[in-house]
């Protein structure tokens, strides 16, 4: 780390992993880069370049409505948009930071769009598969509406274990909010919306 500047942002990050295997965190990026990413969402959505999300990974997928009932585009860092560029361009840094200051082994990520419709949900899950266990962290970036309010819904119920009992945190999808949490610890669900909710999900991942 000798040549590494310390972000606050990322170590931020970083301490609520540690002690919680979760943190929240309202300016990853900047409210510009969000209103961009979510004027690309829409315009792609409006195109009809959505698909039925579907469970399991891409060797085994299915679409299962009575679990999840969002529409998803994965993004394509070599075919980004500028908005996108950025995103990436963020993503790469903070994860060449995670690797040289944690020393977490991630070589490989995967992120997409995900719109879930008035009435949709994510039933309570764990991110990882039985025959995949390179996802090591889990990442949410909530792209709504300026004016979200909390009773639209949607929320991303996080379960944890505190000496025994469990405990659940709900966090609202207001817009620019970031959420990172370990993939292979924490069950999550996204519960039913009562207005269109946008975002970027994705995956950083480890060679397992």
């Amino acid at each position: 780390m000798d040549d590494l500047q310390v972000n606050p942002l990322y170590e931020q990050v970083i301490d609520g992993l540690m002690e919680q295997n979760y943190c929240i965190v309202d300016h990853f990026f900047s409210k510009e880069e969000v209103i961009a990413l979510r004027e690309t969402l829409i315009v792609k959505y409006e195109e009809d370049r959505f698909r039925k999300s579907a469970i399991g990974n891409q060797a085994n997928e299915q679409i299962v409505g009575a679990i999840r009932g969002d529409f998803i585009l994965w993004l394509d860092e070599s075919g980004a948009t500028t908005a996108e560029e950025d995103f990436f361009a963020k993503i790469n840094d903070f994860v060449n930071y995670l690797n040289r200051t944690c020393y977490m082994g991630i070589n490989e990520k995967e992120f997409h769009y995900a719109v879930y419709p008035e009435g949709t949900f994510y039933k309570r899950h764990l991110d990882t598969f039985q025959n995949d266990s390179r996802r090591k962290l889990s990442i949410v970036c909530y792209l709504n509406d300026e004016d979200w309010q909390p009773e639209y819904g949607g929320e991303l119920s996080i379960y944890l274990d505190e000496n025994g009992s469990e405990k659940a945190i709900d966090v609202h999808p207001m817009q620019g909010r970031m959420v990172v949490f370990e993939s292979q610890l924490l069950e999550h669900e996204v519960k039913p919306v009562k207005k269109e909710r946008l975002s970027i999900t994705g995956w950083l991942k480890t060679r397992g």
